[in-house]
């Protein structure tokens, strides 16, 4: 069986200490878990990048850096910042994706990852021939319950 290779985004490692009396927060947070949990079966291969290096050693909580780091060293692949990954992160930014998230899909790209897992809406609606764009919930009912999304 050929695993698929998820990126988890920044903001999906930080869904669960967001507000969770939200019930779309919550259910991204439990829907998060339940996957770092599947990666954690060998169900899912995860990518790393650089990039979440760089926003995880940037987050002023330091329980939370040394949680999110640990994922580091469960991925298969970790890309470093080539310039094809610029030169696509700039392409990316065009389609109106700020510029730290245009860097995060282009490694998840670079990383050959089927999909890019994010809580941020505004690359949600965003299409790309190369990945799927999902949010945890999504990502879920589409590869276990089997709904379209």
């Amino acid at each position: 069986m050929i695993k698929n290779r998820i990126y988890l985004d920044n903001c999906c490692f930080n869904r669960p200490y967001d507000d969770q009396a939200n019930l779309n927060v919550h259910l991204e947070a439990e829907a998060k878990i339940f996957i770092q949990n599947e990666i954690l079966k060998n169900a899912y291969e995860l990518a790393w990048s650089f990039m979440m290096d760089y926003e995880i050693t940037s987050n002023p909580f330091l329980d939370r850096k040394i949680a999110f780091l640990k994922w580091k060293n469960i991925a298969v692949v970790d890309i470093d910042p080539i310039e094809e990954i610029l030169i696509n992160g700039k392409n990316i930014n065009q389609k109106n994706i700020k510029r730290k998230d245009a860097l995060h899909i282009a490694c998840a790209i670079k990383a050959k990852c089927e999909y890019f897992i994010t809580t941020d809406n505004k690359i949600l609606n965003k299409d790309f021939s190369e990945i799927k764009i999902i949010n945890p919930t999504d990502f879920i009912r589409q590869l276990y319950i089997g709904e379209k999304i």
